[in-house]
């Protein structure tokens, strides 16, 4: 990085990684602040997760999915020290900003991430349904019955089904992990 790279102050910073290896370089780079003694230089890292309810085979399964793959977030004041630690840590490859020179990321930017992964966050209902598609329900009073997906709640985990009944279309409400499709 030559002498390009100033004393910004302490600001987090987006860091590219191989895809697949986020949880990696975090636990290398952490490895490296401490035994480089870089504490007063990177203060943290993260890789920006949320929390999803997926449904496989029927049943609801909580998940931590990456916000942003091949990436990880790195809290640091940048020298040739600090720059050199992170960039030469395996499996990175490069921080993201133009040149040789990272960019911060914007407070606003941060914000955004932290409302993203905050613990206070419900997890998100992540589903392969679309409205129109054939599915068997496989609870309730209706198990056994098909039905076409009407609407999609994915803040509730919920579908409306259309059900035909007696010759009629009745549209009934059920939880994700009651129907499968056909």
């Amino acid at each position: 990085m030559a002498k390009q790279a100033k004393n910004t102050g302490r600001h987090w910073y987006v860091v590219h990684t191989y895809s697949g290896y986020e949880d990696a370089v975090r636990e290398a780079l952490l490895q490296r602040i401490e035994s480089m003694n870089m504490q007063d230089k990177i203060f943290d890292v993260i890789v920006p997760k949320e929390t999803q309810i997926v449904v496989k085979k029927g049943k609801p399964k909580t998940e931590k999915k990456r916000l942003f793959p091949g990436y990880v977030l790195v809290e640091m004041m940048v020298d040739d020290d600090s720059w050199y630690v992170v960039r030469n840590t395996p499996n990175v490859t490069g921080f993201v900003g133009s040149g040789t020179i990272p960019v911060p990321v914007s407070a606003e930017e941060f914000g955004i991430i932290q409302r993203h992964i905050g613990e206070d966050n419900a997890p998100k209902f992540k589903i392969a349904f679309e409205k129109g598609d054939l599915v068997m329900v496989l609870d309730g009073p209706f198990a056994g019955y098909e039905g076409v997906i009407n609407t999609i709640d994915d803040e509730k985990g919920k579908v409306k089904v259309l059900i035909t009944i007696f010759g009629r279309e009745t549209p009934v409400e059920l939880d994700f992990d009651q129907v499968k499709k056909k």
